[in-house]
Order: C-alpha cells, then structure tokens, then sequence
C-alpha cells in the first residue's frame, strides 16, 4: 500500500525557517570573514542553501547585512526588555538586589550569542560602513539606556537613588556592569559565575558611591537662627 500524502501545510514555518538559518549562517559568516571578505556564495554554502536562495530571501550582500543587523537587534532588545522586566523596583536590599539584576543583564544580554555577534560586527564594520548600522543606531542603546533610565528615575522618586540625570545614570550603570569583562569579551572568552558576580558588585559598589541616597549626617549642630 502507497501512504496517502498529506497536503504541505509546513511552507509558512519552512519558509520562516529558511530565512532564519540564511540570517545565522550570514551572521557566522560576517563575524569570521568581514563585510569585505564575505559573499553570497560563502554565506549560500554555510547555510547549506543555493545563492539564488539567498537572493530571493535576502537580496544582495547589503541587504543581507542590513537584515542580519536588524535580526540581531531584535532579539537583543527583545532579551533585555524581558530582563528589565526584573528591575528591583521596589528593593529590600537595593546593593544586593541591583548586583543581582547586573549579572543578569550581562548574561542574558551582552555576553550572550547575540550580544557577542553584534559587539564583533560594530568592532569590524562600524567605522568602514556605518550606513549598515542605521537600524541598530535607531532602535538599539538608545532605546535601551531610555528604558533603564526610567527605572532609575523610579528609584530616586522613592527615595532610593540620588540622581539629577537618569539618563547619565542609565549609561553608566551599563558601562560599570560590564567594565571588568571587557578583557574576557574580547578574547571571546565566556565568563564564569564567579567573575559575572564580582563584575557586577564592583559595578553596583561604584554606582550607589555616586548614585545612592546619602543618609542625613548625625548630630549634626543646628544652623543658626533655628531652634
């Protein structure tokens, strides 16, 4: 007996499925050979699919970075905005609970697949093709720092922060958070628990010495005139 041949309702998924594995496969390609070096025919053999594939996915090598940029920023931004979402709010221990929410913002975001595929193509192809990078410039650290600024600028309505630009503030709690890393993302070297965790309380320690709520000094002596 011949099995009956079940009509292909998989063509949208497959699709989508091609198009994303096209996205991988460029985005491994741009990391390893450079805007420059690469080509739709090492990109086409990495993702195990034809050159007209890619063509009719993608277009052209421009736009085939342009998309691979735009991809990866979606997701970054898409695993912050689900990181943000566990900001301490309202915090019981505001060092602890900040060095916490720093190590998963290191983790979830910037050393993470994504985190490092983005920081590999600015560091290569930034300064000679910046136009590749409109999309990430538009939708990428901007909108990140404006979202943790608004966290930040809670806390100080609170009570919690002493802070005149949360924006400033924004910007370098991300700058502190990842400062001890630096070395290690660099050399493409994962970092362990132990060193995310002391990055992220060197980062926080440093944050609330500029940023935390100075307590009222006691027995202060009281200004004259008043009683």
């Amino acid at each position: 007996m011949t099995a009956a041949i079940a009509p292909d309702i998989s063509t949208p998924r497959s699709h989508s499925a091609k198009r994303l594995s096209i996205i991988e496969a460029a985005a491994r390609v741009f990391c390893q050979e450079g805007f420059s070096g690469s080509n739709i025919d090492l990109i086409a053999a990495e993702a195990g699919v034809s050159r007209q594939t890619v063509y009719n996915h993608h277009g052209d090598k421009e736009k085939l970075f342009v998309a691979v940029v735009r991809e990866i920023t979606e997701r970054a931004n898409a695993g912050f905005f689900e990181t943000l979402s566990t900001f301490p709010d309202h915090p019981s221990d505001l060092h602890a609970e900040l060095t916490a929410f720093a190590v998963r913002i290191n983790k979830n975001c910037l050393c993470n697949d994504d985190g490092k595929f983005l920081r590999k193509l600015l560091q290569g192809e930034a300064a000679g093709h910046p136009e590749l990078f409109t999309t990430w410039r538009e939708n990428g650290p901007a909108k990140l720092q404006a979202a943790l600024a608004a966290r930040f600028a809670r806390l100080a309505l609170t009570g919690h922060l002493d802070i005149d630009d949360p924006d400033l503030a924004a910007r370098q709690f991300l700058a502190l958070g990842h400062a001890d890393l630096q070395m290690s993302m660099m050399l493409g070297i994962a970092p362990t628990d132990e060193e995310h965790l002391k990055a992220a309380t060197n980062a926080v320690t440093t944050f609330l010495r500029a940023f935390g709520r100075k307590p009222a000094p006691t027995g202060a002596r009281p200004a004259l005139g008043s009683r």
